[in-house]
C-alpha cells in the first residue's frame, strides 16, 4: 500500500525552492504531533541508519529545536530550527540552519525557510513542505548533499513510526 502514497520532490531553480509533498496513512493530529514533539521527532527525523537526538526544543513562536543526526559511529551533525509562526495542526513556518553542539549557526552552509502545511486527504494526511533558499547556489548545494534521497528515507521512517502509533 505504501507505494501508492503521494511523494513529490520538486526543485524550482528560479525561486530557489524545494517543494516536498508527502502523504501519510494517519490522521492530521497524529502526523502534526510527529512533526512537533521532540520525543516523536527523535524516533524518525533522520534517514537510516542515522538516529536523532534532541538537545532542546520549545515548539512555540520564537521557540526552537536544537538537534543532531547521529551516525552509527557516533558522529553528530547538528541543526537549529527556529519557529516563527504556528497555526496548530494546519501549518508552521520555521528557519533551518546547520550549527554546532552549542547551537552556533554555521554560516558557511545553506540556511532556509520552511513552510510546512498539513491537510486532510481522505483518511490520510498530506504534508506539503516548501523550503526556500537564499540563492540558487544554496539550493544546488543542498540537492548535491542528497536532500531528495535523505527526505525519502526519513519520511519512510515516519511511515514506520505511524504504524506503531495508530490505535
Amino acid at each position: 500500500m505504501k507505494h501508492l502514497l503521494q511523494f513529490d520532490f520538486l526543485a524550482d531553480k528560479e525561486k530557489n525552492t524545494l517543494t516536498i509533498r508527502r502523504e501519510f496513512m494517519a490522521n492530521r493530529q497524529l502526523v502534526w504531533d510527529c512533526y512537533t514533539k521532540s520525543e516523536l521527532l527523535d524516533r524518525w527525523f533522520a534517514p537510516k541508519p542515522f538516529t536523532t537526538k534532541t538537545q532542546s526544543m520549545e515548539f512555540s513562536e520564537g521557540g526552537h529545536w536544537h538537534y543532531a543526526m547521529v551516525e552509527p559511529s557516533g558522529k553528530e551533525y547538528w541543526s537549529w530550527v527556529g519557529y516563527h509562526k504556528i497555526n496548530p495542526i494546519d501549518s508552521y513556518i520555521s528557519s533551518d540552519a546547520f550549527c554546532n553542539e552549542k547551537g552556533e549557526i554555521n554560516t558557511d552552509l545553506p540556511q532556509a525557510e520552511w513552510v510546512v502545511s498539513f491537510t486532510d486527504k481522505n483518511e490520510n494526511t498530506l504534508v506539503e513542505t516548501i523550503v526556500t533558499y537564499e540563492s540558487l547556489a544554496d539550493l544546488e548545494t543542498i540537492i548535491e548533499m542528497g536532500m531528495e534521497q535523505g527526505m525519502m528515507a526519513t519520511l519512510e521512517k515516519l511511515d514506520e513510526l505511524l504504524l506503531t502509533l495508530k490505535p
